[in-house]
């Protein structure tokens, strides 16, 4: 049986370590055993082996095979649901203490890829786009939220000096985020997980769990071997498939559709994105898109609730890509994927213990670049014993979605079909 391979995708296509790791035979012993290799699993991984901890990491295809090695690439601070909307929902104090955390997501990544010379194609910036007045209206407010808790590197943009970043008449106004930006994501997992390996740290792919024994210690179990570890961190997101029923019920699995054009000559780059910086838009079923390292347009869009894979990649993501470009007419698609991402209730980050030494991370709702690698940071902390940020996130409530599995996904979708409608009439 061959080993599991990543998605047909430009990232994959684009990897600079294709080196398979080995399959987890016998039993392993370790400080800590970390399920699942992609953002939340590497950078948790990651964090710990600083400290000093001796840690594996168990993988059931390869490192960063699901949303970590599959999204739009993009550097998205702040969480789903912005700082304005914890405050109301969660109170003073735990509002206070999430808008500190905010933009550490960013700042962490940014950090990591110094320190580890990580070749990721790093860009900065990103543009928040309005698609109406009202959401130019939203941008402003964002604007006012994020300068009252510290960031100051913002720059608001009219329907007309927007056009000086994006080559569209699309929008009526957008923001910039200098402490946004985009990466290859692939490559920046991968980039860690080599850091890991080099501070002693194992990773073993095409690895299932199949079983998790909790108790002190607890144990991991695949179909060919096991890690016994004082401590163990679940960070398979929307890849658990049945490993872990009492967190997988709070969350869904939810699809996204990405393509990617074949490398453009540098003039119709400049006509594009002419400041190179990746975009996203503010409807609730939104468009981002970007320019890769080599100079494709990487557009991504579309969400299919409960994680079906659509027949037609090109002709779902296509027709938006020429609305907003109608010049790419007659561009060749190179690569096309889909992968999984999940959502949760709130649209809040789900983060808790099980007992004594299980601990889990999940559920960023489409804000996982940044969010995972700080959830890494904050779950190496707790293991380590300040569990002060950790506790903000476990303290708040974690809600199923209403009507169960068989009616969560059409429940999910009235209400996106909702909101796009909203979107759409502009109010």
């Amino acid at each position: 049986m061959s080993a599991p391979t990543h998605a047909n995708s430009y990232y994959a296509a684009s990897a600079n370590d294709k080196v398979i790791r080995p399959q987890l035979t016998g039993e392993q012993r370790c400080d800590v055993c970390v399920v699942g290799a992609g953002f939340t699993g590497i950078s948790t991984a990651l964090s710990l082996a600083e400290k000093g901890k001796r840690v594996i990491v168990v993988e059931s295809a390869r490192i960063g095979f699901g949303a970590s090695g599959r999204n739009g690439g993009q550097i998205v601070n702040s969480f789903n649901r912005d700082i304005d909307y914890i405050f109301n929902t969660y109170g003073e104090d735990i509002g206070h203490k999430m808008a500190k955390m905010a933009f550490a997501g960013s700042e962490l990544i940014r950090h990591r890829i110094e320190k580890y010379n990580i070749d990721c194609d790093l860009k900065h910036g990103n543009l928040f786009a309005a698609c109406n007045k009202k959401q130019f209206e939203d941008l402003k407010a964002k604007k006012a939220l994020w300068e009252k808790h510290g960031h100051n590197e913002l720059e608001l943009l009219s329907a007309s000096s927007i056009q000086d970043h994006i080559g569209t008449d699309r929008y009526a106004g957008g923001l910039l985020d200098r402490k946004g930006g985009h990466i290859q994501p692939l490559n920046l997992v991968l980039g860690q997980a080599n850091a890991f390996e080099k501070l002693g740290g194992q990773i073993f792919e095409d690895s299932q769990v199949i079983r998790l024994e909790q108790g002190k210690p607890g144990k991991v179990i695949t179909q060919q071997g096991s890690v016994i570890a004082d401590t163990i961190v679940v960070a398979g997101n929307a890849y658990l498939f049945g490993l872990l029923p009492e967190i997988e019920k709070k969350a869904m699995p939810c699809g996204t559709q990405v393509i990617a054009t074949a490398p453009l000559p540098e003039a119709i780059q400049k006509q594009l994105l002419p400041t190179d910086h990746c975009v996203e838009d503010c409807n609730y079923l939104l468009d981002y898109y970007r320019l890769s390292g080599d100079g494709r347009l990487i557009y991504g869009g579309g969400t299919t609730y409960g994680a079906r894979d659509p027949g037609k990649i090109e002709s779902i993501i296509v027709p938006k890509m020429l609305k907003t470009y109608p010049m790419l007419k007659d561009t060749k698609i190179d690569f096309a994927w889909t992968g999984n991402f999940l959502l949760t209730m709130m649209r809040m980050p789900q983060v808790g213990k099980i007992g004594d030494n299980l601990y889990y991370a999940q559920g960023y709702s489409g804000h996982g670049v940044t969010n995972s690698h700080l959830m890494g940071e904050i779950l190496s902390d707790a293991i380590h014993g300040d569990t002060e940020r950790f506790d903000v996130f476990a303290s708040m409530p974690q809600y199923p979605f209403p009507g169960g599995r068989l009616l969560r996904i059409p429940y999910t979708a009235v209400g996106a079909a909702y909101y796009n409608i909203r979107d759409k009439l502009g109010i």
